[in-house]
């Protein structure tokens, strides 16, 4: 009898661990990835990514981490291959550092507009490229979340019409060569300096401007401390929303494919927002009093092709890339 109850109360046991190891869906708590960022909370971007946590919450729990509170501009990606962080939006400059080939998507005028750019990235050039990164730098490219087209702020008044007008001028841009080189590009003397700094650097006088795209203008307030702003359209930014390797590769193929889907949805809804904005900004800065004006593009685009071709960064382009790019609608 004793055998029996020793058993029985064996076997119960051992129902009752395997019932508590094998929990419902509802009672697993879903796996945190934090998503790091120099965007702020004003962004168009952190209205992005709450649509992508919302789309993705029966599987994961995505904890943000916005101006570069959890890692410092240019050192997300490193944190992606390192394993210390799951998520993050990586400047295509911070790839080029690793990747050279990747510097042609940072070249000025590249792309004609944000149409452009997710043609892209939707081509057989894009999965080129992006396989590239996966097989170097093993982090998993989602999507380019473009952020506005990047124009030259300038504390001063004096008029610019073709790059020789920004010889000398002190522009603010990001650390790193490929930033500089895009500050070159256009005529300006470039001047690293942090994201978060750039508000007081031209308040100081510092430098003497600054490029971003109108939206980030707003949300930074650089129009408080700026004159004018020149249209020159140099650059159709954008980000990459990363996702780290290991992260990546420990979906099932299913979630992959509902990770990716809500990506996509969430940077589209980014990008028309992000368009809609541009629209409405420039004449909102004009009646704020600045001074809103398009100079020679021509004379940009020229100056600025010139010096890239003839650049050592070009000498490691894929071949025929340029004009491929060109001939995508």
């Amino acid at each position: 009898m004793n055998r029996f109850i020793d058993r029985r109360t064996l076997l119960g046991a051992g129902a009752t661990l395997a019932a508590g190891a094998v929990l419902p869906a509802w009672a697993q708590a879903a796996p945190t990835l934090r998503f790091a960022a120099v965007f702020s909370d004003k962004d168009i971007r952190a209205d992005m990514m709450k649509m992508f946590a919302k789309n993705i919450e029966s599987d994961f729990k995505v904890e943000t981490h916005l101006n570069s509170t959890l890692f410092r501009q240019g050192t997300e990606l490193v944190a992606l291959q390192r394993d210390n962080l799951e998520m993050g939006n990586i400047a295509p400059q911070d790839i080029s550092k690793q990747v050279p080939a990747w510097s042609i998507l940072t070249s000025a005028y590249l792309f004609r507009d944000p149409a452009h750019l997710t043609s892209f990235f939707s081509s057989d050039l894009g999965a080129q490229m992006k396989k590239m990164v996966e097989d170097q730098l093993k982090v998993k490219i989602l999507g380019p979340t473009f952020f506005g087209t990047r124009h030259v702020g300038l504390k001063s008044k004096k008029k610019i019409n073709v790059p020789a007008d920004l010889a000398g001028v002190k522009l603010r841009m990001p650390p790193g060569d490929t930033w500089q080189m895009l500050g070159r590009s256009i005529g300006a003397n470039p001047t690293p300096m942090a994201y978060a700094e750039t508000y007081t650097g031209l308040q100081t006088g510092a430098i003497d401007g600054q490029d971003n795209p109108l939206p980030n203008i707003q949300n930074m307030k650089f129009y408080e401390v700026m004159s004018q702003i020149v249209l020159t359209s140099h650059l159709v930014a954008f980000d990459l929303l990363t996702v780290n390797m290991k992260t990546w590769q420990g979906m099932t193929p299913a979630k992959q494919r509902s990770f990716q889907a809500a990506a996509d949805k969430a940077i589209a809804w980014s990008t028309a927002e992000h368009q809609k904005r541009e629209a409405e900004l420039a004449e909102t800065f004009r009646k704020q009093g600045l001074d809103v004006y398009v100079p020679n593009i021509n004379a940009f685009r020229d100056h600025a092709q010139k010096m890239y071709l003839a650049s050592d960064e070009a000498k490691s382009w894929p071949a025929g890339m340029i004009d491929k790019i060109n001939a995508l609608k």
